[in-house]
């Protein structure tokens, strides 16, 4: 795998490193047999891979994935959305998981957004909508109006506000940050889980957070995005949605900014928290299904 592309910050910590986190990563790919590898596309921001699983007969969806997160660890949400529609999951470059491991340099919004209507025409002939949670988010909003893009499902969404952080999230995250355990990636992916999915036990997810935390050079939540690129998505069909217990983006801090940049009412996914998209699935399809 190439990470050729722009110059910038190499995520991975180590080429032995980088090994162990796609290979992880293609594992969990493996287990659903009905995901597709589609060709390897060679980008602005270096090589992109993403992956396709037919399904029903609604519009397809084009998952974007938040800071850390990728088609890997969406399969799970991916298998359910499949009931309804096909499936295009796509690995952001610059994020641990099978696409180029260096990020962008600078304006990083602006890089991603130009990424994205570049792929998108090489992804699908057909109107998508596009699911984005968090980071995502920021890169489908960057991106430009299409014809290709049907509608926007943003989930936790970054880019429309700052994220919230407190001395709560410090305490988890620093420990994890230091030496990451599977103890303590637990007790980070618990903190960012709504009260209906605290585990007892290990995480799912958290011999994956223990291997980012080893081996890659994590990024910080974006900031909110300019104005331009806020506007131009008047025309096109947004739901804005959060859990009712997302430790960086909750509802009374999206409502704001949702009504005034993109004219949309936040709908609240009670008993989740910022990976509601990992959480509550099935109220994913349901956002999904209210813009076909």
């Amino acid at each position: 795998m190439s990470d050729a592309g722009p110059q910038g910050t190499r995520i991975y910590r180590s080429e032995a490193g980088s090994r162990e986190v796609r290979a992880w990563c293609e594992q969990r790919i493996d287990d659903w047999p009905e995901l597709f590898a589609l060709p390897e596309l060679d980008t602005e921001l270096g090589s992109t891979r993403a992956f396709r699983a037919s399904g029903g007969k609604a519009t397809p969806v084009l998952v974007l994935s938040g800071t850390n997160f990728n088609s890997a660890t969406s399969v799970g949400t991916a298998r359910v959305l499949a009931r309804d529609r096909e499936v295009i999951l796509v690995d952001l470059p610059g994020q641990p998981g099978l696409s180029a491991g260096v990020r962008p340099r600078s304006d990083r919004a602006s890089a991603y957004g130009s990424w994205l209507n570049e792929i998108l025409p090489r992804l699908t002939e057909r109107p998508v909508t596009v699911l984005a949670h968090s980071l995502g988010a920021v890169v489908a909003l960057a991106a430009k109006p299409s014809p290709l893009l049907h509608a926007m499902v943003l989930v936790g969404p970054a880019g429309l506000t700052t994220a919230a952080m407190s001395s709560e999230l410090m305490r988890v995250t620093l420990p994890w940050v230091v030496s990451p355990r599977d103890d303590k990636s637990t007790r980070l992916l618990d903190f960012l889980s709504g009260p209906d999915h605290v585990t007892r036990g290990v995480h799912p997810y958290a011999p994956w957070m223990t291997l980012v935390g080893r081996h890659c050079r994590t990024s910080l939540a974006p900031g909110p995005l300019p104005l331009e690129h806020l506007q131009p998505w008047e025309g096109t069909p947004v739901v804005v949605a959060t859990g009712s217990h997302d430790v960086f983006y909750s509802p009374a801090r999206l409502h704001g900014p949702a009504r005034r940049f993109l004219d949309a009412e936040v709908t609240v996914m009670e008993g989740a928290g910022h990976l509601a998209l990992n959480e509550q699935p099935d109220r994913v399809a349901e956002l999904l299904r209210s813009v076909d």
